[in-house]
């Protein structure tokens, strides 16, 4: 056990605290039954797998919060026994995965082990059920649990804030420290059986959400899924929370992340743009993030049930509870059903209240209408749902008095633990299950009885088993199953009145319609199982990761800021000695050089070139074997200003609209067109969406205009992006330009203007002067230098640049890029062009000067 000590918080945000409860490392494969090999603690923070594999092949480690096993003491209370949890979706989600994989459990027991017990624990769940179990300190497992994921997470993500400290709960940072710590017991229950090259990992639900990046700081291409279980809420709910950052950031780490609506991903998605300043793409149906170079997958799939469980549930059902002993029970009812855990967030007092009304409203019901309100212990604890079971009880007791004859209760509230195989006799007899839950992930609760009231071919357990198979359902529109329900009645549950109308709309609706609705529902449940679930997943992972060992990964950052970096193994860091070794040896060099974010920092305010920079540029330029360019999407007024002193410097503006090869030289216009006609119908239509638009503003250069929205709303400066770019292509589609959408810019500029393009001009202008050039540098930062990098390539292809020619694209910032080079600031770029003037040479030589124009 550690000690309690341990919480230095600036050691525990990097991961770098003591290792909790620290246990013997579990081999892959156990070459001595009952023997559990002692690795030294160096082996265990190694960044290669240290775990033999006995055979080469795929095998995937599912990480939950608890493992799919049941764990009792025995009756001599001498060790213990263990059993599968037939429930669990981790269990039943094997049925989705290939044949022949391994599959390996990491989680830990809903059973308090003792330490000295721990290893022995270990060894036979290892042994017999092929699962892992972290064991966590008491201390740490309460503020991890009961705490940060019950106090903070699980109200937050279903959309409660904490107005005030015993309504959700303050955030407590001591808490956060505990989810971290056990976060990062898991994962070093991970790395002890992970084989990085060989293994899968899939991670599950909000417990383990910084998990991810703990596991990549390890292994940089271990391909790793996540997968969300429970709602997911709006940034404007997400943003409150204090380590919000982290988390998102913690999830990026993963391959593949999954959701089980479009609403809860689009949250997400959300989320990052406006926290992180991510966009998302979709392309041939994929969604996708950018980040650092890896695209991270997001899945959208709802789970569904494991139909061989409940078919054979209802054969059990026949002998373990008779359905006939309800029917009886329920003889000339009609039965709606309610099942659901007693949790603030599933409405039970809302759907009582519903029927209330609709007793009151209708009165034929009055002695015929029994709601059956089935309610599971409760999971959590606190004073809102003592207030909630309160609330209920008085509304069952008050129902049952003002609408109760002889022999008919209306309410029947059963709050006990209630078996599967009961649940599905109460399923068979419903006519209608009602879930009025105000927020919940996915509830399985009406996919289990639709499949029970289609009943199995040859049991007695179906409601009429000789006859048509009928269902109905009243379900919140706020559950994650809603959306594949179709047929089902949706309701806004708060809305007391309405629900009452749906519920009786559904009792009362003719049974060919109902049956209609049942038979569209079960083909749905029954081919989107929950093997089609995990196999659909899988899949998507497979996809997500199929580059992961032909990139070239790195890690960068420090606590949850760390993430990896993926790119062409060909990219790489610039070299200072090998590209002035290739400099000295040339005899035509062409440098091209973006301005910001290149030569002059991004962050700096005063855009005016430092006098270093200045006595650089000349030094170059003094060269007479050099070219040198500055090409920039600036305007000519600025530039020509600011590198005045700079005699033999070449200046391409607004992006290669105007070029000038010196300063004795007067500026060329390089566009095809010099008629700006189009201005004015662009013109009023950027100024109507800046008006609309709080933050954007229009920048008006000579030759373009260019639409700026860094400072609006992301999302609603994106939309409005969109739509002006179609506004300004329709607008604007006899016109000789291009309209084209950047990073948080619409511009509108002459068509065929591009610093590819001045590359291009450059390279052919030297060649047909007999000065073909055998050196080109191009440094850029930003996308539209990416053109340039382009057209290096084929300049060299087309002969405009010979094959011998030492080309040294160079990207600013270690990021995917068309360049095959990088340097990572503005600093490492000067000092580069430093030393290359340092290598020149002012005097000419002989053939120059006879080749020179």
């Amino acid at each position: 056990m550690m000690s309690r000590s341990y919480t230095n918080l600036l050691d525990l945000a990097s991961g770098n605290f003591p290792l909790m409860g620290q246990r013997k490392r579990l081999p892959r494969v156990m070459t001595v039954p009952g023997v559990i090999s002692e690795l030294d603690d160096d082996q265990a923070n190694s960044v290669t797998s240290d775990v033999p594999s006995s055979i080469v092949q795929d095998r995937v480690i599912i990480v939950a919060n608890q493992l799919p096993v049941k764990a009792k003491r025995r009756p001599d209370n001498k060790g213990w026994s263990f059993s599968w949890d037939e429930d669990s979706l981790l269990l039943q989600l094997k049925d989705g995965l290939p044949d022949d994989m391994e599959v390996l459990y990491v989680g830990s027991l809903r059973v308090d082990v003792d330490s000295n017990e721990q290893d022995d624990v270990s060894q036979v769940l290892l042994d017999r059920f092929k699962c892992v179990p972290a064991f966590l300190p008491q201390d740490i497992l309460s503020k991890f649990y009961h705490g940060f994921c019950k106090q903070q997470l699980w109200p937050l993500f279903h959309y409660m804030l904490p107005f005030s400290a015993n309504h959700g709960g303050r955030f407590d940072r001591s808490l956060w420290e505990a989810y971290v710590s056990a976060n990062k017991i898991f994962s070093q229950r991970v790395i002890e059986v992970l084989n990085p090259e060989d293994d899968y990992v899939w991670i599950h639900d909000y417990h383990l959400m910084v998990l991810p990046t703990f596991l990549r700081r390890r292994f940089n291409r271990l391909r790793m899924g996540f997968f969300l279980h429970s709602p997911f809420p709006s940034s404007e709910i997400y943003r409150t929370l204090p380590v919000r950052e982290e988390i998102l950031k913690a999830l990026l780490n993963s391959d593949l992340i999954g959701f089980h609506t479009f609403d809860y991903a689009r949250h997400f998605l959300s989320c990052c743009s406006r926290m992180l300043g991510l966009e998302y793409q979709s392309k041939r149906g994929y969604i996708g993030l950018e980040y650092y170079g890896r695209t991270v997958g997001i899945k959208i799939m709802p789970v569904g049930v494991h139909m061989g469980q409940i078919e054979s549930v209802l054969r059990f059902a026949d002998k373990e509870w008779r359905v006939g002993e309800l029917k009886q029970q329920f003889e000339g009812k009609t039965v709606l059903l309610g099942v659901d855990d007693m949790d603030i967030f599933k409405g039970v007092n809302l759907k009582l209240l519903a029927m209330e009304q609709m007793l009151t409203q209708h009165p034929k019901w009055q002695g015929r209408a029994v709601l059956v309100q089935i309610a599971n212990p409760a999971r959590g604890s606190g004073r809102d749902l003592e207030v909630i079971q309160a609330e209920i009880q008085a509304s069952c007791k008050r129902i049952n008095e003002n609408f109760g004859q002889p022999g008919y209760e209306p309410i029947v509230f059963i709050d006990r633990p209630v078996s599967l195989s009961e649940k599905a006799a109460f399923y068979t007899i419903a006519e209608c299950v009602v879930v009025t839950a105000v927020r919940d992930g996915m509830n399985l609760i009406p996919y289990e009885y639709i499949v029970s009231r289609q009943g199995v071919s040859g049991s007695e357990s179906g409601s009429e088993s000789s006859g048509p198979k009928k269902s109905m359902l009243v379900v919140s529109e706020f559950i994650g199953c809603s959306p594949s329900l179709s047929g089902a009645i949706r309701v806004n549950p708060w809305n007391v009145e309405a629900t009452a109308e749906a519920m009786n709309e559904a009792i009362s609706m003719a049974d060919a319609e109902k049956q209609l609705r049942h038979e569209k529902h079960y083909r749905y449940v029954s081919t989107h199982d929950v093997a089609y679930w995990s196999k659909s997943f899988f899949q998507d992972m497979e996809r997500s990761c199929k580059d992961h060992f032909r990139r070239w990964c790195w890690g960068i950052g420090l606590s949850f800021g760390f993430r990896v970096v993926a790119l062409d193994p060909n990219f790489r860091k610039l070299s200072i000695d090998s590209i002035v070794s290739a400099y000295s040896r040339a005899k035509n060099r062409a440098i091209l050089l973006d301005y910001d974010g290149t030569v002059m920092p991004q962050t700096s305010i005063n855009k005016t070139p430092s006098e270093d920079v200045i006595l650089i540029l000349n030094t170059l330029c003094s060269d007479p074997r050099n070219t040198v360019f500055v090409v920039s999407g600036r305007g000519r007024d600025s530039l020509g200003k600011w590198f005045s002193p700079c005699n033999r410097l070449g200046i391409a503006a607004e992006h290669g609209y105007f070029l000038r090869w010196s300063v004795n030289e007067e500026w060329e216009i390089c566009g095809q067109s010099n008629d700006f006609g189009w201005i004015q119908m662009a013109e009023p239509v950027m100024k109507l969406y800046t008006e609309a638009t709080d933050g954007s503003y229009i920048e008006t250069k000579e030759s373009a205009l260019v639409w700026h929205h860094q400072d609006a709303d992301p999302g609603f400066g994106s939309s409005q992006a969109k739509e002006m770019l179609d506004h300004l292509e329709s607008v604007l589609a006899n016109e000789p330009v291009a309209v084209k959408s950047g990073q948080f810019i619409v511009e509108v500029k002459p068509q065929g203007i591009s610093k590819g393009v001045v590359a291009e001009k450059i390279f052919t202008s030297m060649a047909e002067r007999g000065r073909q050039a055998d050196f080109v540098l191009c440094v850029g930062d930003d996308r539209s230098d990416e053109h340039m990098f382009e057209i290096i390539g084929n300049a060299v292809s087309s002969g405009i640049l010979s094959s011998n020619t030492s080309v040294f694209a160079c990207t600013v910032g270690q990021k995917p890029s068309k360049a095959k080079y990088y340097l990572d600031d503005t600093t490492e770029v000067i000092n580069m062009l430093d030393a290359l003037a340092d290598a020149s040479d002012p005097s000419p030589s002989p053939e120059l000067e006879a080749s020179s124009p």
